[in-house]
């Protein structure tokens, strides 16, 4: 689809959405041991409200920090790279990329920009507001499933990638490990990657950020089963589930589950299935790793990345790895 001049975008959510919500549901919860669900259904427009309150609230740093990096260090970004192009991979409004895109325009070298997001609304509005505020800037946007959909994002050279916010933690190590491969082959050749990820730190600090005291995060988990609620046809009692999130040190993750308070039957008529869950039973809705900067190397090397440079915040709570080609 073309619509305003410089505007390109592109869908490649063909409608199955439900089938792959139904897939998903249906693998998570009837796996033996730990009941699992994938976190990006926590984000409808309620879910992505809540999201957006989190980042401002007290307890929750990893926005803050990783804002005030960019601001600090795009111009150094913008330098080193001397990219002409920005694919950002989950994109939203880019919100967490504006300090990069106005680092580029003030350097010259702002040519296009590439949004992929699972929003068509958002993907508009974002390209709209860009084209707008930088004249003969392209937009090319990509409505997609950054984990599915990764083929579609067209070819181009010496690109600079950003796949900010932490995001990259969400994955498990086995899931990491393919993707960096794959964002590695969308960087082309000369091309860069700025990736933002949560670090290592004191476990009171971690657990705060995901147990806020106003309980914005817990309504945000429950989030996840009013959606399935909705989008399934299902009866989760949403109100029976407690919000639990506690460091898990062995495998450097923070972990979110939902405990369920009294046994409960739920029905999913979407995916045509139907558990039982115990009293106490919990369901883990997310990890979201914590890195050091020697995982990170190794994790990048492992997909054939040089880590060239690590900035992190004064309080060293956030990390900004800025990789190329190796």
């Amino acid at each position: 689809m073309t619509g305003t001049a410089g505007i390109t975008i592109h869908s490649y959510l063909d409608g199955s959405s439900l089938d792959s919500m139904a897939a998903d549901v249906r693998a998570g919860l009837t796996r033996k041991g730990l009941k699992m669900l994938p976190p990006k259904y926590f984000y409808d427009d309620r879910g992505s409200e809540l999201f957006d309150q989190i980042t401002s609230l007290p307890e929750y740093y990893p926005t803050r920090c990783e804002r005030a990096i960019l601001n600090r260090r795009a111009p150094e970004i913008v330098e080193i790279t001397g990219a002409r192009e920005l694919l950002e991979l989950g994109s939203g409004m880019a919100s967490k990329t504006r300090a990069l895109l106005f680092a580029m325009a003030g350097a010259g070298s702002l040519e296009r920009y590439l949004p992929m997001d699972v929003s068509e609304l958002v993907v508009e509005r974002c390209a709209e507001e860009l084209v707008e505020m930088y004249p003969g800037l392209r937009v090319h946007g990509v409505v997609g499933d950054f984990e599915q959909h990764l083929e579609h994002v067209p070819a181009a050279q010496a690109r600079l990638v950003a796949f900010l916010g932490g995001t990259i933690g969400n994955l498990y190590p086995d899931e990491r490990a393919p993707f960096l491969r794959d964002i590695r082959g969308l960087m082309g050749d000369g091309g860069w990657l700025v990736l933002g990820t949560d670090l290592v730190k004191d476990p009171a600090t971690l657990e705060a950020a995901y147990n806020d005291s106003a309980g914005v995060t817990a309504e945000f988990n429950r989030n996840v089963l009013h959606a399935i609620n909705r989008e399934l046809d299902a009866d989760f009692d949403v109100d029976a589930f407690e919000h639990v999130a506690f460091w898990n040190e062995l495998d450097s993750w923070i972990e979110m589950r939902l405990r369920v308070h009294g046994d409960q039957q739920v029905r999913i008529e979407g995916a045509d299935l139907d558990i039982e869950l115990a009293d106490g039973e919990e369901i883990r809705t997310e990890i979201s790793t914590k890195f050091t900067r020697e995982r990170l190397e190794e994790e990048l090397a492992g997909a054939g990345m040089e880590l060239e440079t690590f900035f992190t915040d004064d309080e060293a709570m956030f990390g900004l790895s800025l990789a190329t080609l190796a």
